[in-house]
């Protein structure tokens, strides 16, 4: 399942429900829960940073493996280059107001998803991050 939006302005609400309505997610309200998380920080950061103004388009889509144990999530955009894996991990041993600004949305991310995959190809940002969903986790 796969929808361009353009422009992303002011659209990272219907792009999250877009995703989260797909046929390929789990029933399992967990795995819904860790891999809506996922989602909307990584759909937030490319519209509030990806492009000027969130003026752009971002192409997105899901799908399961043969087997329908494994969802990947596709998150694809033109705007500025940026790998958000390239971001070192927050010091989550630091207090809340020892910690600089920022970063702990990706953090979660990882931490939820399997696997969370970057790659710049055909001058675009192409985010995928991979979930098991056989079974509660």
């Amino acid at each position: 399942m796969r929808k361009l939006f353009n422009p992303i302005k002011d659209k990272s609400g219907e792009i999250i429900e877009f995703l989260m309505s797909s046929p390929d997610m789990p029933a399992d309200e967990g795995l819904q829960f860790k891999i809506r998380l996922s989602i909307e920080e990584t759909v937030e950061n490319v519209v509030r940073y990806a492009y000027e103004d969130s003026v752009g388009w971002m192409e997105v889509g899901t799908e399961l493996d043969v087997s329908g144990l494994l969802l990947t999530i596709t998150l694809k955009d033109a705007g500025k280059p940026f790998n958000p894996l390239d971001s070192p991990d927050p010091d989550i041993t630091l207090s809340a107001e020892e910690r600089p600004i920022g970063g702990l949305g990706l953090f979660l991310c990882k931490q939820l998803m399997d696997e969370v995959v970057y790659r710049y190809e055909d001058g675009c940002n192409i985010l995928t991050m991979t979930k098991n969903i056989s079974q509660a986790q």
